[in-house]
């Protein structure tokens, strides 16, 4: 069975791709290895800034949960960069979560949940994926939340 268009899913959900920035280090935002894509770590961010804070001290799991939605369409806009059609991508296979959190916040999954749905409301069953979140005590500048994919990928020139 044929997968609707991407990009009408995208539209039909109000959900419109933000620009791409640039690596804040030494790495590159996307790299592939046969037909997976290797997505580094993207930051939570609003506004266009990095969202700091602590899941469990400073943040909600609503408010968690929310970041991951949002990071979930950036990792799509670099993805959608890199390979130049979201149409390409045959599933989404892992994606890895790393919450900022207190000791006691016990939560992690629900806050990555955000992603995932997203993901499965986008792709149908090939976004459906396998996970893992995980707490950690600090993520670089401050921000709530990271989040990296590994997708498969159909063959064909990517732009970057």
């Amino acid at each position: 069975m044929k997968r609707h268009d991407i990009y009408v899913k995208l539209k039909e959900f109000g959900i419109a791709l933000p620009n791409v920035g640039v690596p804040a280090a030494s790495y590159v935002l996307c790299a592939r290895s046969g037909n997976l894509a290797y997505l580094s770590g993207h930051l939570a961010k609003k506004d266009g800034k990095v969202l700091a804070g602590k899941l469990g001290a400073t943040l909600t799991t609503e408010e968690g949960h929310a970041a991951a939605r949002s990071l979930a369409i950036d990792l799509l806009a670099t993805l959608h960069q890199y390979l130049g059609d979201l149409n390409r991508v045959e599933r989404i296979v892992k994606l890895t979560s790393l919450v900022n959190s207190t000791p006691e916040f016990t939560e992690q999954h629900l806050v990555t949940n955000g992603a995932s749905d997203l993901l499965a409301t986008v792709f149908g069953e090939s976004g459906k994926h396998a996970r893992s979140a995980f707490g950690v005590v600090q993520i670089p500048l401050g921000a709530c939340l990271e989040i990296e994919l590994i997708v498969e990928v159909t063959s064909g020139s990517d732009r970057a």
